[in-house]
Parts: C-alpha cells; structure tokens; sequence
C-alpha cells in the first residue's frame, strides 16, 4: 500500500548508518508514514559488501536495527532514543548492492522504560531480504553518550528526492 510521508527524521554527522559525512556510511533518510511505520531508504554501495555484489549481514542488520530503534520516535514531539538490548535477525534472500532498498520498521510493544519492534529490508521487487525483531531500552541521549550534540551534530537535512509518499508491502 502506499502511505504518505507525515516527517522526515534527522540525519547526524558520522553515524555509520544516517552520518551525512561518514565516507563509509549508508547515508539513510528516515521518515515517518502514514501507516506509523519508519521506512529508511538506502543504496548501498561496494563499500557495503562481502561477497562480491552482495551487502554485508552486519550492515543489514545495523540498517534493521537503526529503523526499528527509531521507530518510537514516530509521532513524538519529543526526542526518544532506543538502546539496543536484544536484536534477531532472519536472512532469506541476499542483497544486491547499488540498487535502493527499503527498510521498513514499526513498535509492536511500548512501555514506559522499553519497546518491542519489528523491521524488513525490502528489495526492488517488492520481496523481503531480511527480518529482525528487537528489544530497546528508553534512554535519555546523556546516558547515552558523554558527548554534547548540538544542531551541527543532529540535524534535519531536507533534499529534492524526499519522497511525499511510500510504498509499503504487506507482510506476508
């Protein structure tokens, strides 16, 4: 189905996976539907590989995690963030490298210190890659990190090619 496109998240400076300025990252755009599912686009490239032509696991499965984890921001006024407490993956078609994927993420469970989400990479053709179920803990960004992040660290990055809307497969 196709959803509109409610919000765009924020990308970060060197994030392996959204950093705008990591040479080795995915670059991915977040945003917000509709449907109260985040779905990441992404491309990824040689850099992402490990058989020739195929992206890594471990890159799929920091792609999967990111979507889902920032999927309790959709919604919210305020900022939320998710730590990673358990993450299971399941692999059943490989990646194809320089075509774009779609990396869709919901919460299936809130409460108010932990959540629950489920997450896909879907290929081209519509077909699911990769599935993952994770469990987050709520956590405040300054027990997070020990870091300031400020507006140059943390931002929203409109571009041209954001899309107005989305199309999301069924699950199967």
């Amino acid at each position: 189905m196709i959803y509109p496109v409610l919000k765009k998240q924020n990308n970060s400076k060197m994030c392996f996976v959204c950093g705008l300025q990591n040479d080795f990252g995915l670059h991915a755009s977040f945003y917000e539907t509709g449907a109260n599912e985040l779905v990441a686009l992404i491309k990824p490239s040689e850099m992402h590989q490990s058989y020739p032509g195929r992206m890594h696991g471990g890159v799929a499965a920091a792609i999967l995690d990111e979507t889902i984890g920032r999927a309790i921001a959709n919604g919210k006024s305020d900022q939320v963030w998710g730590v990673t407490l358990e993450l299971t993956t399941k692999f059943r078609k490989p990646i194809p490298l320089n075509q774009e994927l779609k990396i869709v993420g919901r919460v299936v469970q809130e409460g108010p210190r932990f959540f629950e989400g489920t997450g896909e990479i879907v290929l081209e053709n519509g077909e699911i890659a990769v599935s993952a179920a994770g469990k987050y803990m709520k956590v405040p960004f300054d027990k997070i990190s020990d870091a300031i992040m400020d507006e140059s660290d943390w931002f929203y990055n409109e571009n041209s090619d954001d899309p107005a809307e989305v199309e999301i497969p069924e699950k199967k």
